[in-house]
């Protein structure tokens, strides 16, 4: 082999070999020519080109032939003292035969150096493919391991020695079944009987016996290799620690079924809207709550055929996406039984893969509404009917205090019984005001258009005042008050002339709307009887001669143009 190694083109001991067999070629051509003749010349020359090609390349090759060419033409002229024609040829013939030897040789040399070459540089990459291969077996993060169709390990790397506890060694000593957990053991058994028939990779979740006996959750893979390889009865395990994440992936199961046992009892289902596609996703109870059939998903526009046309533009609105993070609507959807319920969506704008997202639960408030409409329907009632029980408790005293208050003039039973049925029919029209409100208060506007409404078309009537309220106990007494002032304009004033003028106002008394309300009945044109103030029953009730009925403070002026009453309203008779 050193010798080989040594005779490469260009060494020294090439060029040693090379003159050699030069010599010795010419040598024995010499010899050839004086002992055998002509017949023979130049055809020992060619064993020497085909060597000195290999040994020196193709310039070495045909200049030792150009050499042999000449060394045989000089010889046969030395002998013969000329060179014929057939010396000519076989030297012609010796040139060309080693230019074509030489050009041949260096050729296949040329290749087979270059086929050595790659080859050399494949096996180069082959072994640092091995050695990355090893490096990353070694120091992978899961555990790496081959074994044998029978189960016996045969190699593995670190991790799969601090996994399970094992020393390499004493891995090698042990069966891939001794690793797993006893329960989990027939079906690795059947992974590895059922390699190399119709699958080349299994891979389950079991659990893996460490060496202290402690056991953990781990991914097996089993990969075998094809059967036209070399090593075709090699399976290849790889194993990763799923401990953890088999124990977050219990806890979130755990979660999800405590989850949907809250939502069950609540009688609550989850949804999910998703603004760029415009559908709807949700649970099982969902889609029972809105008397649709299960399904995964739906567009949004489906739903109309359930929601009740009025609430549909509550819903339809959440298409579009919005800025408000929260989400919270009531709705009513008509089932298939013709049930009309009341079902709330509550949920919160989020983020999901590039997408708005609108995610809620859905509760049926049916049941709750009904309860809630209901009681508040009882205690509305049971309000009103006190508060009419308490009117008409009120209203006997003030006819009592009426039929007391009104002196019979003259002893005119007639005129007396007129005069108490007028005022009892304005008691009547104010309670029925009252009682056609949703309660027992009135207005204080509705109280002077009442009054002054039979005179509305025909006189000047101007009303004016800010929305104030009475209770009813004050309402009735006011309505007295206005009913006497009707009555004194009609006989006296402003409503008996076709030229007549009434200005009703009241304002508060100051810039605090918790102080006094001031109210002025002011009458413009020309008046009966001015300046004459009669003293009965209607100027007890306005306060001329006292206290009004309502309110405080009066005061009254009467000249031959107009007539002017003033009466304050404290605090607790109004409301605002």
């Amino acid at each position: 082999m050193r010798w080989l190694n040594s005779t490469v083109p260009g060494t020294p001991l090439a060029h040693v070999a090379s003159a050699v067999i030069l010599a010795v070629s010419i040598v024995f051509e010499a010899t050839n020519s004086i002992h055998v003749g002509q017949d023979g010349a130049f055809i020992s020359f060619i064993p020497a080109i085909i060597i000195i090609v290999y040994l020196e390349g193709r310039s070495a090759a045909i200049a030792a032939t150009l050499v042999m060419a000449a060394t045989g033409l000089w010889a046969r002229q030395a002998l013969n003292s000329q060179i014929s024609y057939e010396d000519l040829t076989r030297a012609i013939l010796l040139l060309v035969s080693g230019g074509v030897i030489a050009t041949i040789f260096h050729r296949l040399r040329t290749e087979l150096s270059e086929a050595l070459r790659i080859a050399e540089a494949r096996l180069a990459a082959v072994q640092e493919t091995e050695s990355r291969y090893r490096w990353a077996f070694e120091r992978a993060a899961m555990g790496f391991a081959s074994s044998n169709r029978r189960g016996e390990l045969l190699q593995a790397n670190e991790r799969l020695c601090e996994l399970t506890g094992y020393e390499t060694l004493e891995l090698a000593q042990l069966q891939i079944e001794e690793l797993i957990h006893p329960d989990d053991r027939d079906e690795v058994q059947g992974f590895l009987r059922d390699l190399g028939s119709d699958a080349a990779a299994f891979g389950a979740e079991v659990r893996l016996l460490r060496k202290d006996g402690k056991t953990f959750w781990a991914r097996l893979t089993l990969s075998s290799s094809p059967h036209d390889e070399v090593f075709a009865d090699s399976v290849f395990i790889v194993i990763d620690d799923i401990s953890e994440r088999r124990t977050a992936r219990e806890a979130l199961r755990a979660q999800k079924e405590w989850l949907d046992l809250a939502l069950s009892a609540g009688r609550m289902g989850t949804w999910r809207m998703d603004f760029r596609d415009g559908t709807v996703t949700g649970s099982g109870k969902f889609w029972d709550i809105l008397g649709l059939p299960v399904g995964p998903t739906a567009r949004l526009e489906d739903l109309s055929a359930v929601v009740d046309p009025a609430d549909w533009p509550k819903l339809a609105g959440s298409m579009k996406p919005s800025t408000t993070a929260n989400y919270d609507i009531e709705i009513r959807v008509r089932r298939q039984d013709e049930h009309v319920r009341w079902i709330a969506l509550r949920g919160r704008k989020e983020k999901y893969d590039d997408r708005s997202l609108y995610i809620g639960v859905a509760a049926d408030l049916t049941e709750r509404r009904q309860t809630t409409l209901l009681r508040a329907a009882a205690k509305k009632r049971e309000r009103t009917m006190r508060e009419e029980r308490h009117r008409f408790s009120n209203l006997f005293p003030v006819i009592t205090a009426l039929v007391k208050m009104i002196n019979v003039p003259g002893n005119d039973i007639a005129k007396y019984k007129e005069m108490l049925i007028d005022r009892i029919r304005t008691l009547e029209a104010t309670h029925l005001l009252l009682s056609r409100r949703s309660s027992t208060s009135g207005m204080l506007h509705d109280l002077v258009s009442q009054e002054l409404q039979p005179f509305a078309e025909t006189r000047d009537i101007r009303i004016v005042g800010p929305s104030l309220v009475m209770p009813a106990g004050a309402a009735e007494s006011f309505a007295m008050v206005l009913h006497e002032l009707t009555t004194n304009s009609v006989k006296h004033g402003a409503l008996g002339d076709t030229e007549g003028r009434v200005e009703v106002t009241w304002s508060f008394a100051s810039a605090d709307a918790g102080g006094d309300v001031v109210f002025d009945w002011v009458e413009s044109g020309q008046r009966k009887l001015a300046g004459i103030v009669r003293h009965g029953f209607g100027s007890m009730i306005i306060g001329v001669d006292g206290a009004p009925l309502v309110g405080h403070s009066p005061k009254l002026e009467i000249s031959e143009r107009g007539f002017r009453y003033s009466l304050r309203l404290s605090r607790k008779e109004i409301e605002l």
